[in-house]
């Protein structure tokens, strides 16, 4: 079980990944590095909306698993669209390659303290 140390660092690792998105956007006066953080918020959804689609009660683990993998495609994409976006702005030159930069160094901290908080605070199933 994690302490309160291991929390208390993943949440100054997600608020520095936020301040490193939002300074690149505030610092160069240009926004669109902000659409980025739509991609955090819809990333989780697909794993979540899927999951609970599929049936948590059955047997046979390995034959309904298409609504799960669905899901977890789905939210990968979210999370490649989300280190991939800010490099197609700063290409076609509607964002500068510093704000390229910042955001997604904050997007894979962001990332990066999810999937931790989600490794430590796991609860595991036994039968």
């Amino acid at each position: 079980m994690a302490g309160l140390k291991t929390i208390i660092a993943l949440s100054f690792i997600l608020a520095i990944g936020f301040l490193l998105v939002i300074l690149s956007s505030a610092l160069f006066k240009n926004y669109l590095p902000l659409l980025v953080v739509a991609t955090y918020v819809v990333a989780p959804l697909p794993n979540w909306i899927c999951g609970r689609a599929a049936n948590p009660d059955d047997f046979m683990e390995n034959s309904g698993n298409a609504i799960i993998d669905f899901g977890r495609f789905c939210t990968g994409f979210f999370v490649v669209m989300g280190i991939a976006l800010p490099a197609l702005l700063a290409h076609c030159e509607l964002i500068r390659y510093p704000a390229m930069v910042m955001s997604i160094i904050g997007g894979l901290l962001i990332y990066g303290t999810i999937i931790s908080f989600k490794m430590f605070f796991q609860e595991e199933q036994d039968f």
